[in-house]
């Protein structure tokens, strides 16, 4: 029995064009597209375009929806912080109000020490 022989450079070389023929054979003789067909592809795909970018704008309202509402919870928040502030001051203005000064605490200090004194001169 006769050993393997490999195959050598023109061998591989004639194949690959061998090859090669048989697949340009094969597209040349191919049908061509049934325009009926391609019309309906070419439907097909601008269909599902629409329905993509239809779902990319529903996608991009929603976002600015959420980013809107973000906006309006943060101005809400600046607005009762506001309050709460003004609020807190006027507290503040009222138990300024409602504590006597330093001289107002002396004053009546004094008035208590006169007072005293006078009873204790009768």
């Amino acid at each position: 029995m006769a050993g393997f022989k490999a195959p050598d450079f023109n061998d591989r070389a004639q194949a690959a064009r061998e090859a090669k023929q048989k697949a340009l054979e094969l597209l040349k003789n191919r049908p061509a597209p049934d325009p009926e067909q391609v019309a309906a592809r070419a439907a097909a795909r601008a269909a599902k375009e629409a329905a993509e970018e239809e779902k990319r704008a529903a996608h991009r309202a929603a976002i600015e929806a959420k980013k809107a509402a973000k906006e309006e919870a943060r101005r809400q928040a600046e607005a009762e912080a506001a309050a709460a502030e003004q609020a807190a001051a006027e507290a503040a203005a009222k138990r300024a109000v409602s504590l006597p000064t330093a001289a107002e605490l002396k004053a009546a200090r004094d008035a208590r020490y006169a007072a005293r004194k006078a009873r204790q001169r009768k």
